[in-house]
C-alpha cells in the first residue's frame, strides 16, 4: 500500500507536468463548453423535452475518444520506451502496485476534468435565470444519475487505455489502439443493438447480452435518475479484468 501511494503521488505529478495532460483538457473544457452553450441556446429558441443535462452528457463519447487516449498513452509505453519501467520493475514495489497507480492516475484526473463539467450549469443559470427558476438547469436526479455513470464508465474506458499502453512501447501506437478500442466499446455496442432490434430471430439470450453491453442504454437510464446494479458488475469487473491482463503483459515483457 504505501508502494501504490508513492507510486500514485508520482503519477499524479507527472500528469500535472506532461504536455498531453493539458492539451486534453484544454480540448475537453472547450468542446463541452461549446456544446453546453449550443444546447442551452437551442432550448431558449425551442424549449425541448429533454433536460439540458441528458442532452449534454448523451455526447460523452466525443471527448472521451481523445482525453483517455492522451492521458494514458505514455503511461506504460512511455516509461518502457525511456527504458525507466524496467528499473522500476528491479525495486521491491510490486507489478500491481505500479499498474494501479497508474490507472488511478489517469482516472484521478478524468473525473476532475468531468466534475469542471458542473461550473457550466451554474454559469449559465446567471446567464439564463428563468431556466435555473424552472430547476431544469440542476435537476438533482438526472446530474447524480450522469455523474455516477461518467464514474462507472470511467473505469471501463481508463483501463482500456492502460491496456492499450502495456502492449506497446510506442506512445503513438498506445493512443491509436486506445482510440480503435473504446470505438469498437461504445459505437460497436450501439450498432450491436440496432442490428439485434432488428433482428426477429435472434435468440433471447443473445438479445439480453447485446442489449446488456449497450453503454448508451445505460447512460439513458442514469441520466433519468434510474440507478441500475447490472452496469457496476460489468464495468468494474471488465476494467479489473483488463488491469489484471495489463499486469500480466509487464510481467510477460519484464
Amino acid at each position: 500500500m504505501r508502494h501504490y501511494l508513492i507510486l500514485l503521488k508520482h503519477e499524479l505529478r507527472m500528469l500535472l507536468i506532461s504536455p498531453p495532460t493539458y492539451i486534453a483538457s484544454v480540448l475537453f473544457l472547450m468542446l463541452m463548453g461549446f456544446l453546453y452553450w449550443a444546447i442551452i441556446r437551442g432550448m431558449v429558441n425551442a424549449p425541448a423535452d429533454l433536460l439540458p443535462s441528458v442532452q449534454f452528457f448523451s455526447v460523452f463519447w466525443i471527448p472521451v475518444f481523445f482525453v483517455v487516449p492522451l492521458l494514458t498513452m505514455r503511461s506504460i509505453a512511455g516509461e518502457r520506451s525511456l527504458g525507466t519501467l524496467d528499473t522500476l520493475m528491479t525495486t521491491p514495489t510490486s507489478r500491481v502496485a505500479v499498474v494501479l497507480s497508474k490507472f488511478s492516475g489517469a482516472y484521478i484526473f478524468y473525473m476532475l476534468l468531468w466534475l469542471a463539467t458542473l461550473g457550466f450549469p451554474l454559469i449559465a443559470s446567471k446567464l439564463y435565470p428563468h431556466a435555473a427558476t424552472s430547476g431544469s438547469l440542476l435537476d438533482p436526479a438526472s446530474l447524480i444519475g450522469s455523474y455516477t455513470f461518467l464514474a462507472l464508465s470511467g473505469l471501463l474506458f481508463i483501463a482500456i487505455g492502460i491496456f492499450a499502453s502495456s502492449v506497446t512501447r510506442s506512445q503513438l501506437v498506445a493512443g491509436m489502439l486506445s482510440f480503435t478500442t473504446l470505438f469498437v466499446v461504445i459505437v460497436g455496442g450501439q450498432q450491436l443493438g440496432n442490428i439485434a432490434n432488428n433482428s426477429v430471430e435472434l435468440v433471447a439470450w443473445l438479445d439480453s447480452t447485446v442489449n446488456y453491453l449497450q453503454i448508451f442504454e445505460h447512460l439513458d437510464d442514469f441520466s433519468r435518475g434510474i440507478i441500475d446494479t447490472r452496469p457496476f458488475f460489468y464495468y468494474t469487473s471488465t476494467a479489473a479484468l483488463l488491469l489484471g491482463l495489463s499486469t500480466l503483459v509487464i510481467e510477460a515483457k519484464a
